[in-house]
């Protein structure tokens, strides 16, 4: 061998010992950046790659959802965290129609874009209180405990005058299904809505002082009155809760549920119709009797009440095409009794998902 060979020789594995040194020092100082960099291998929202959270979500398609629900100013972050646990548990296209008065429209607003609802589809109108006028007793005690906004639902084909099918939520509830499932239940011919029976439902009863479980029409109305007593109905029949509800908007229309409703509520103030020991909201009284024996069912399982008296949380289990077991839970919640905490746990949790 040359002496020049021997020296190209020897330049080649002085190259290969550098490349070889080079190459651990980087590594090294790579294993010391991190150490002294805890977030080092975070995704930053300036990198290429973006994180979950902040990658915007693809439109979604096909049959609108229509969901009715209110929005009162004290309970924004009710609201927000409702629709919350409704959009992030279907891929369905739900579209959102918030009723709310004028003044609570822009602070309702500010909640929504500045949380991650701000993508999702949703319009906002405004419920007039002038509706409810010669409709709502003159009583102080009553008129006190009046929530404009509680009456929306009796208006749902004139907020939603496009969809044939709409669902209503009161803003006190935590969805953990696809609400799609929910929207397909079928309502029976003639029947303009569904609701949860009080006996069949899965909650503990509402225990009202003095009356015991008000689930069934007498805690609800006057049975000695007049009006009340020509309409037939069965005292004992057992009551629904109007907090969530299925509504055929067309077999709404077509039977006047609107004006039949309203006429219950003049009539009252008239008469004063509704049970003395009344303890549910006020919207209560007339549909029960609008809806008497002419309504169908919704599944128990997707309306779980008085969790904030008795903290029975009830889940259903349903088998998924992989046949694996999976635990859907409607979870409805008045906050009230001694387990408010655990409530508001839940809620926060919700909550903090959002904002």
């Amino acid at each position: 061998m040359t002496l020049r060979r021997v020296n190209v020789v020897i330049l080649l594995l002085l190259a290969v010992a550098f490349l070889i040194i080079v190459q651990r020092n980087l590594l090294n100082l790579s294993d010391f950046l991190h150490k002294e960099n805890p977030d080092a291998g975070v995704i930053l929202p300036f990198e290429s790659e973006m994180s979950p959270a902040l990658r915007p979500e693809s439109t979604r398609s096909g049959e609108e959802i229509p969901v009715l629900i209110t929005a009162a100013e004290e309970r924004l972050g009710a609201v927000v965290a409702a629709m919350h646990s409704v959009y992030q548990n279907s891929k369905a296209n739900v579209v959102f129609t918030i009723v709310t008065l004028n003044d609570t429209v822009d602070h309702l607003k500010l909640w929504l874009s500045e949380t991650q609802l701000k993508n999702v589809k949703y319009k906002i109108v405004i419920f007039k209180p002038e509706l409810l006028t010669g409709k709502i007793s003159k009583d102080p005690q009553t008129l006190e405990a009046v929530k404009p906004l509680t009456f929306a639902r009796f208006y749902l084909p004139a907020y939603i005058p496009e969809a044939e099918k709409a669902i209503y939520l009161d803003d006190d509830i935590i969805v953990q299904g696809d609400i799609q499932e929910l929207y397909e239940t079928n309502l029976k011919p003639g029947h303009a809505a569904a609701f949860s029976d009080d006996c069949d439902s899965a909650s503990a009863k509402g225990i009202v002082r003095g009356a015991g479980n008000q689930n069934n029409y007498i805690g609800f109305l006057d049975f000695k009155k007049v009006a009340i007593k020509e309409l037939g109905m069965r005292a004992k029949t057992c009551s629904f809760n109007p907090g969530v509800i299925i509504a055929n908007l067309t077999e709404w229309k077509n039977q006047n549920i609107t004006q039949r409703l309203e006429h219950w509520m003049e009539l009252n103030t008239q008469e004063d119709l509704y049970s003395k020991t009344l303890a549910e909201s006020i919207t209560t009284p007339p549909l029960l009797i609008v809806f008497y024996k002419r309504h169908s069912n919704i599944e128990p399982m997707w309306h779980v009440r008085h969790l904030g008296k008795f903290w029975s949380i009830i889940t259903k289990q349903t088998k998924t095409k992989q046949n694996k077991t999976k635990t859907k839970i409607f979870i409805y919640t008045r906050y009230c009794g001694c387990r408010i905490k655990s409530i508001q746990m839940e809620f926060k949790h919700q909550l903090s998902r959002v904002v």
